[in-house]
C-alpha cells in the first residue's frame, strides 16, 4: 500500500494497494481518506468546508478546504500510520478483467510515500523499490485507459504550469507540467473507483 503525489504535497488523500491472490488473480485497492469520520454533517467544520467547496492551490501555499490539522495530519494517508479510508477493491484476472468488486470502509497502513518523479524513474528504468508491482500496475492502468477510450471517454489534455519561486516567494519563471505514466497510473485507478461507485 502506497501513495503517489507531487513532490511538494503536504496531504495524501488517496492510496493504492496491490497483492497477488492465491488463485492467481490480482487484487488492487483504491483507498480514499475518510474525512467523514472526523467531520459530522451540519457541524461548523462541515458548513465551512461546504462554503469553501475546495482547497485552493497557489504558487507558494495552499488555502485548504479543511483545517491543516485534519488535511495534513489526521486524514492524510501518511506512511507507517493506520488511517481510515473508503476503499474500492478490485479482483482482476490475468487479462485485467474485473472479476469482483468490493466497496468498504477500511483501515490502511501505507508502507511508502512516492513522488511522481520517483515512480516515473522506476517505470522508465525498471529498477527501484517495488519496481515489479509498479510496472504491473502501470500495465493494468494502460489496459483500463484503453478500454475507457474505446467506450467513448474523452481526454481533456491541457497544459498546466508550475511557478518557480525564490526563497522570498518572488516568481523566477514557469515550468510546464508534463503528465507522464506515473500521473496517469494514479488517474486511471481513481477514475475506475469513481466509475464503479457511480
Amino acid at each position: 500500500t502506497f501513495t503517489i503525489d507531487p513532490i511538494d504535497a503536504k496531504d495524501f488523500d488517496d492510496a493504492i494497494s496491490y497483492r497477488k491472490l492465491e488463485n492467481g488473480n490480482h487484487e488492487i485497492g483504491v483507498h480514499i481518506a475518510d474525512v467523514s469520520h472526523y467531520i459530522k454533517a451540519g457541524s461548523v467544520l462541515d458548513v465551512e468546508a461546504e462554503r469553501r467547496a475546495t482547497s485552493v492551490y497557489l504558487p507558494d501555499r495552499v488555502c485548504p478546504m479543511l483545517p491543516e490539522r485534519l488535511s495534513n495530519f489526521l486524514c492524510s494517508l501518511r506512511p507507517n500510520e493506520d488511517k481510515l479510508t473508503f476503499s474500492a477493491i478490485f479482483e482482476m484476472d490475468e487479462k485485467f478483467e474485473i472479476i469482483n468488486t468490493t466497496i468498504a470502509k477500511t483501515v490502511i497502513h501505507s508502507a511508502r510515500r512516492y513522488a511522481y518523479e520517483d515512480v516515473q524513474e522506476i517505470l522508465e528504468t525498471g529498477k527501484g523499490d517495488n519496481a515489479e508491482v509498479l510496472l504491473l500496475l502501470n500495465r493494468i492502468a494502460k489496459t483500463i485507459r484503453a478500454k475507457r477510450f474505446k467506450n467513448g471517454a474523452i481526454g481533456f489534455e491541457k497544459e498546466e504550469v508550475r511557478f518557480q519561486l525564490d526563497e522570498k516567494g518572488k516568481p523566477l519563471g514557469l515550468v510546464i507540467k508534463v503528465r507522464k505514466d506515473a500521473h496517469l497510473l494514479i488517474e486511471d485507478f481513481m477514475l475506475l473507483a469513481n466509475e464503479t461507485v457511480a
